[in-house]
């Protein structure tokens, strides 16, 4: 990741107070940064929601800071943001990509949310690999890079260049934690899954799915999108149901 080519303050928190008593919290990816979720949040921006993007701890910076990061630390920053939008909101919804769809769920089964909006959300890595890693973690702290993963041609979400080893354990923890108390999830849920998805398995969406109990879920197929679909071909689609999503559930019929 190059930080001098990225738009201004894209790589830090932000926040935005709209007319509407509604707030939507957006969650960016492992080894990636708020950038991938920027422009879905300018959406909602535009139609005077309040919002929050937040940097999780660890992300854009430099890759070796993931490292040095545990855990909890992800869902308590937006655990955090939650508690700050209840005070100034009615309702408040929280929106997350992969991982950030996992540390989405985890705020969700321990606090109340409004709703859930997942994008190829991350619950769990197959394989044996992940066995090795902290054998792995010793010999070798970053790897080849997981990010980027866009169909759009010259997209980018400014991830790292390097797949933090240490930061892999801390990330296989949280899949786990959370996949156990998958069943406390009962907020209403839009789950969007890319068909081609060359950095997550559908079983991450089959799992959750089957997992929340929220009695009101929905998944909806992406057809021209790779892994980080917020900045993809399919990125209005998300944006346009995602809105629909939440208007019906501030105002019901």
């Amino acid at each position: 990741m190059t930080k001098t080519d990225a738009p201004n303050g894209w790589l830090e928190d932000f926040a935005h107070t709209g007319s509407k008593d509604v707030g939507v919290i957006f969650v960016h990816g492992f080894t990636g940064s708020p950038a991938s979720m920027r422009p879905w949040a300018h959406y909602f921006m535009d139609r005077e929601y309040t919002v929050r993007v937040p940097r999780l701890p660890g992300h854009a910076r430099k890759w070796q800071d993931l490292n040095q990061t545990q855990w909890q630390e992800w869902p308590a920053k937006v655990a955090h943001e939650l508690m700050q939008l209840r005070k100034e909101c009615h309702q408040v919804f929280i929106f997350g990509l992969s991982m950030g769809g996992c540390t989405t769920l985890n705020v969700a089964e321990n606090n109340k949310v409004d709703g859930l909006v997942l994008v190829n959300p991350m619950i769990h890595i197959p394989g044996i690999k992940i066995h090795f890693a902290p054998l792995i973690a010793r010999i070798q702290p970053g790897m080849p890079a997981v990010g980027d993963d866009i169909k759009k041609p010259n997209t980018t979400e400014w991830a790292y260049h390097k797949l933090p080893t240490k930061g892999v354990i801390q990330l296989n923890k949280m899949l786990k934690a959370t996949r156990s108390d998958l069943h406390k999830v009962i907020a209403p849920t839009l789950l969007f899954h890319s068909a081609e998805d060359h950095v997550l398995p559908v079983s991450n969406t089959e799992i959750v799915m089957a997992g929340i109990a929220s009695p009101q879920k929905e998944r909806v197929e992406l057809m021209n999108s790779y892994h980080v679909a917020t900045m993809d071909n399919d990125a209005e689609i998300i944006f346009q149901k995602s809105e629909s999503f939440v208007e019906k559930l501030v105002n019901p019929v």
